[in-house]
């Protein structure tokens, strides 16, 4: 998130830690995920540039539009929805080192010409890298509920972010979440059904089917055997 300033005792300007909705663990890799990152990061991975805007014509020459995922976690659901819509590029942002050296194994094996890689916040990658206008669908599957109430203020789901979808989303653009959190599921309908600039395209809830093109994933997995209810949210910039 854009970082704040506040005034020390003498008048100069401090610079605020970020309040952040992951904490960013490398966690430890495979060694095929480290030759992954070494070999194919090169070719199919994004540095994050503060202040510069991806030409996504140059980077995806001659696809139909883009279309960007937040938190891909190890990617299964990223590369089998690329693999599926050839004729759409791709953005995938992860922040866990393993699961991007994962993604970019399965990416390379797939040949896949369609998916990019960033690995960096997500907030800030949305504030200075994706051009105004240009994103026919974003994607936010399972991201951390962070469940305690103390932490709630990380969640991601909140005015900056909707902010941000507002100005990157084509007219007519989707963001589509899905949680297995019931809480979770309820306050991200509620941030969304508050925000005009979005028409819901789900039940009086705020809660849809699930889309055919969503992949089940391994936290989906999870919570289904925890029992939990799985909740699919989309909403259209209007």
């Amino acid at each position: 998130m854009t970082e704040k300033l506040q005034t020390s005792a003498d008048g100069s300007e401090l610079k605020a830690r970020a309040i952040r909705s992951f904490v960013k663990r490398t966690g430890r890799k495979t060694e095929g995920q480290r030759l992954a990152l070494e070999h194919y990061w090169p070719l199919y991975g994004l540095a994050f540039e503060e202040s510069s805007l991806l030409d996504l014509a140059r980077l995806f020459p001659a696809k139909s539009g883009v279309k960007l995922e937040i938190g891909f976690g190890n990617g299964d659901s990223l590369v089998q929805m690329a693999q599926q819509d050839v004729d759409s590029g791709y953005i995938g942002i992860e922040v866990h080192t393993p699961g991007v050296g994962h993604c970019l194994k399965q990416l390379h094996d797939a040949q896949l010409s369609n998916l990019r890689l960033i690995s960096h916040d997500a907030i800030e990658v949305l504030e200075s890298m994706i051009p105004a206008q240009s994103i026919e669908r974003v994607f936010l599957f399972f991201p951390d509920p962070w469940h305690k109430k103390r932490h709630h203020k990380r969640r991601i789901v909140n005015r900056q972010f909707r902010d941000l979808l507002i100005r990157v989303l084509k007219p007519g653009g989707v963001l589509h979440m899905a949680t297995d959190w019931q809480h979770y599921a309820e306050h991200m309908a509620a941030e969304m059904l508050a925000d005009t600039r979005f028409a819901n395209l789900g039940d009086e809830h705020g809660f849809s089917e699930k889309p055919d093109y969503r992949p089940d994933t391994k936290f989906e997995r999870r919570g289904l055997r925890l029992g939990h209810g799985v909740w699919d949210l989309v909403f259209v910039k209007v």
